[in-house]
């Protein structure tokens, strides 16, 4: 493989990769570590990973594209998710994304422009006594209301 294609990782993370290398069900640790770090889950980050385990490249994208959780795309620099479980649904989360949408224009999977915002639909944030929930970065906000979207969005601009 070219160098081209390849991500530099941490020490940390190399040696967590080498760590989990033959154990069970490595697969999924590492690409965990690897989104944790990186913030997502690149094509040169996969190649990396390929390389590293000696897997092929098609199982190890079988498995990100799978899996909900993993992200293909880097996320804005502060990314925002909000929950449409049960209870933040009926409470109006998606009147939430929608202003979300409305002031950022921004729909759900996407970056601003200036890659500055990502915006997620996400199915719990395990705060449902606080609904309608959206994070900021992994900051909570709870009973949400798109009135003070404009408010929670202008900290972090």
């Amino acid at each position: 493989m070219s160098d081209i294609n390849k991500v530099t990782f941490s020490p940390e993370l190399v040696a967590f990769i080498k760590e989990w290398k033959t154990k069970q069900g490595n697969l999924i640790m590492v690409l965990h570590k690897v989104q944790q770090e990186q913030g997502y889950i690149s094509r040169e980050a996969a190649d990396t990973v390929a390389e590293l385990l000696d897997v092929p490249l098609a199982t190890i994208w079988g498995v990100i594209t799978f899996y909900h959780f993993f992200k293909l795309t880097k996320p804005g620099k502060h990314n925002i998710q909000v929950c449409m479980g049960t209870a933040c649904y009926l409470k109006g989360g998606q009147a939430i994304i929608d202003e979300l949408d409305k002031q950022l224009h921004l729909p759900v999977g996407a970056v601003t422009e200036d890659g500055n915002f990502s915006l997620e639909a996400v199915r719990c944030v395990g705060c449902c006594g606080l609904a309608p929930v959206m994070t900021v970065g992994g900051e909570v906000f709870g009973k949400v209301t798109k009135d003070q979207v404009a408010g929670i969005i202008a900290k972090f601009r």
